[in-house]
């Protein structure tokens, strides 16, 4: 079979093994049902849906190989158990072969559309990957270990995005999440990253820094506008991490209608960090312009702030009930900081049954060594 038409554009295909047991099951159980009757029913011709069936999952090769045993099948049952006249025997088989044709024809387009959506989504996976900075990264104030996975549904992939620059300021800390999925949601994403990655360094004040990131998404919603795209809105957190007295860090947070992060305290107590809700980027000027108010707190020396995107909150099991994170951190509590992301995410999707209907980032912050 061709490697081309197994791998990766028919990843749900079943076995050839399979694929061949089953039509061979089908087909035996046809012809003794048949040979049971003891009539002259032609019920082999019920074998022509089965190529039908495996269009809908199997590769174009699978496809062709059951539809040519079904029509083999067809023209020796005709030959053994021949109707009235010739005609109406060649008219039989025809009809198999058109048949058996056009399902393959539907098989072939099916196979090539996975193939460009695949193709699609790998591209825009590979993009995403390149804007987002790889983890861990250490600063000489904190190191943030991370894991980001994008959504594997729908061949899409979101916003998630988060970034983290040592500067003359501190160290600066973004996460965020664009509305929306998709290339135009990752260019969003790349026009907040850059201005972050900006006004980091140029800005002393914090709040400033996400009038900066307003300013952007604000300037990327024009052009979308004018070229002809949905204009959209990014919630997302900004910090600025400095080490303090006592071995721990001093933490200053501006809120931009993101999720509220968690910290995990020595001896595995966790609580939420209560921001102002503020308003998502982009959306200033709806509200009349905002002032964003710092959230201040200390990070503890052997504590750690975990940052989140709402993969993992909205993680749903089979009754809709949603994800505890609180709960599953203090679970995690003797976890070390940099395989609490994964050792997370793991939780929430055994939570959901392996279903994601997002991007999952989970940063995990603490004092550097």
């Amino acid at each position: 079979m061709d490697r081309d038409d197994q791998q990766p554009d028919s990843p749900r295909a079943p076995g050839n093994g399979a694929v061949a047991l089953g039509v061979l099951a089908a087909t035996a159980a046809v012809l003794l049902v048949q040979a049971a009757s003891g009539t002259s029913s032609r019920l082999a011709l019920l074998l022509v849906f089965l190529p039908a069936l495996l269009a809908g999952l199997g590769t174009v090769a699978q496809t062709v190989a059951v539809s040519a045993w079904v029509t083999a099948v067809v023209a020796v049952h005709s030959v053994l158990f021949p109707p009235g006249d010739l005609t109406a025997r060649l008219g039989t088989l025809l009809g198999v072969i058109a048949a058996e044709g056009a399902v393959i024809g539907l098989c072939a387009r099916r196979v090539r559309r996975e193939r460009q959506l695949s193709r699609m989504r790998q591209s825009a996976v590979a993009l995403q990957r390149q804007l987002l900075r790889p983890l861990p990264v250490t600063t000489s104030d904190v190191r943030l270990d991370g894991l980001y996975r994008p959504v594997e549904q729908d061949a899409l992939v979101g916003g998630d995005l988060y970034d983290i620059a040592a500067t003359p300021h501190g160290t600066r800390v973004l996460v965020g999440d664009v509305q929306g999925k998709g290339l135009p949601a990752i260019g969003t994403g790349f026009a907040v990253l850059s201005a972050f990655r900006e006004a980091a360094f140029r800005e002393a004040r914090l709040p400033a820094v996400a009038d900066a990131l307003e300013a952007a998404v604000e300037r990327h919603n024009a052009y979308a506008v004018q070229s002809g795209e949905q204009e959209r809105f990014v919630t997302a957190t900004v910090l600025d991490v400095r080490s303090g007295d006592g071995g721990g860090v001093e933490v200053r947070a501006v809120n931009c209608g993101h999720l509220a992060p968690y910290l995990l305290r020595p001896g595995g107590r966790v609580e939420s960090v209560v921001l102002d809700a503020g308003v998502p980027l982009g959306l200033a000027s709806l509200a009349g312009g905002v002032r964003r108010p710092v959230r201040r707190f200390a990070l503890p020396g052997d504590g750690v702030l975990v940052l989140l995107t709402d993969g993992v909150t909205e993680a749903q099991d089979a009754s809709g009930a949603f994800y505890p994170v609180e709960r599953g951190l203090a679970e995690l509590a003797g976890v070390p900081a940099d395989a609490l992301p994964e050792a997370l995410d793991r939780r929430a999707r055994l939570w959901s049954g392996g279903r994601s209907r997002d991007d999952v980032t989970v940063l995990a912050l603490r004092r550097a060594p």
